[in-house]
């Protein structure tokens, strides 16, 4: 059985130059297969909005579709650390609003701690979670719930200016009380600026190798999402293509039908067939 990691495993992780490897998941099996191989963390993001329901994007996933992932992954995976990512509109309105939610995720679906989007702009909220005795997890550069004000789903902090404000956005996060921070799509000199910079972890997502670990999108390192596929992404395998192998498959068989043959069926009890027989006459 593996021992579910802590905080203070991770502080100890970045100290030793360990690196981290997580991914998301959004269901029991998912979950239960990277436990079984040894994940370090697992995040249920709200991407569960574009890779399991096919939404176009983050922004309509609810507290309940994230509660009800959450519970599944846990099931899954019982021992591994849990993130329960924050959902547009869960947390922007106000701290006691943020607070709420955040503390649902550790009551209801049994999360190890939370992560929210935005810098500066969420310092406040971040705060009042911490203050409740939730981890918080930061994650800025690409954050698909503002990909809007971003113009689109767009690596971030490529010029001086904007890499400055997301320096501003990571020193804030810390000051708040995060125990970790998540960088996506920035270049990997801001990343290992970053990395040294900071007290807490620093993972990237699409942000290069120089940091604390990595995380990826279980639907895009196994194939399964083909709707686009990131540049940051390496696909360890093609499910998508397997099963629709599979699918077609099965369809031939059942069409020919080679499909059930007399071992995948059910027989009448031995020495029963008589009265099988007899009882048929009834409702003739």
């Amino acid at each position: 059985m593996f021992q579910k990691k802590t905080r203070l495993d991770f502080l100890e992780m970045k100290k030793k130059g360990e690196l981290v490897a997580w991914i998301t998941a959004y269901d029991f099996p998912t979950a239960s297969f990277a436990e079984q191989a040894g994940m370090d963390m697992i995040l249920v993001g709200d991407l569960l909005g574009m890779v399991v329901l096919g939404y176009q994007g983050t922004v309509p996933v609810t507290m309940e579709d994230c509660i009800s992932h959450c519970k599944a992954v846990r099931r899954g995976a019982p021992n591994t650390f849990c993130i329960g990512d924050m959902p547009f509109l869960s947390y922007q309105i106000s701290c006691e609003e943020a607070v709420k939610n955040a503390g649902r995720f550790l009551k209801e679906a049994e999360m190890d701690a939370v992560k929210l989007e935005g810098g500066r702009r969420v310092f406040s909220q971040i705060k009042a979670i911490v203050d409740a005795g939730i981890l918080v997890m930061g994650h800025i550069g690409l954050t698909p719930q503002s990909s809007g004000q971003l113009g689109g789903f767009k690596a971030q902090g490529r010029d001086v200016n904007s890499a400055r404000e997301l320096i501003k956005d990571a020193l804030a996060i810390q000051e708040a009380g995060a125990y970790a921070l998540l960088l996506e799509a920035v270049p990997p000199e801001l990343t290992t600026f970053l990395t040294k910079k900071l007290d807490i972890p620093v993972y990237s997502i699409g942000a290069g190798g120089p940091c604390d670990g990595q995380l990826l999108i279980c639907g895009d390192m196994l194939g399964l999402f083909q709707a686009f596929t990131p540049k940051f992404v390496k696909k360890y395998a093609n499910i998508a293509e397997i099963e629709i192998n599979a699918f077609r498959e099965y369809i031939k068989d059942v069409k020919t039908g080679a499909f059930p043959t007399d071992d995948h069926c059910y027989h009448i009890l031995k020495g029963k067939e008589g009265e099988f027989y007899e009882m048929l006459k009834e409702f003739v």
